[in-house]
């Protein structure tokens, strides 16, 4: 049966309460940062490395002060600079980043970016027209994109 947390995170987990005392660590299901000021931390864990890595990269989210975005580019904007802060996070508590990783992380956002702006008459990859439509300019299809980027990338083709 897997431990909690290991040793290495919860140290990690009581310095940054320590260095970090407006933010507030909870453990949970799943890594996120909340704009509320908190950050969730898994609870039971496979791989303790790449834990430690998601850790200091919602802080990085935390430190940064990331709310929200309107078009889906921005999201993948603001993963990248929670992952740069998160180096300099790393560096500041002796944790080597793995950067396969990392882009394996950033390749979800891109997945997830190229299948909500692929045309679904046409397959070419549109711009997106407002929070949730895209507009195709090769054949002028409209197609609407729920919000959520925990959810898979249903398209609504509105035209």
């Amino acid at each position: 049966m897997p431990k909690a947390t290991s040793p290495r995170l919860d140290s990690l987990v009581e310095q940054l309460k320590i260095d970090f005392p407006h933010i507030e660590f909870i453990k949970g299901a799943r890594f996120a940062w909340d704009a509320t000021g908190k950050i969730l931390y898994k609870k039971l864990s496979k791989n303790i490395e790449h834990d430690i890595f998601s850790l200091l990269h919602e802080l990085g989210h935390a430190i940064l002060s990331h709310q929200d975005y309107t078009h889906d580019i921005e999201l993948l904007k603001l993963e990248v600079a929670a992952w740069e802060k998160a180096h300099e996070l790393a560096e500041r508590y002796g944790v080597s980043l793995d950067e396969d990783y990392i882009q394996d992380c950033l390749d979800s956002y891109r997945d997830w970016l190229h299948l909500r702006a692929t045309c679904p008459t046409c397959q070419t990859r549109s711009l997106q027209a407002s929070a949730s439509n895209y507009h195709c300019h090769n054949c002028g299809s409209d197609w609407q994109v729920t919000r959520s980027r925990l959810c898979r990338p249903y398209r609504l083709q509105t035209t």
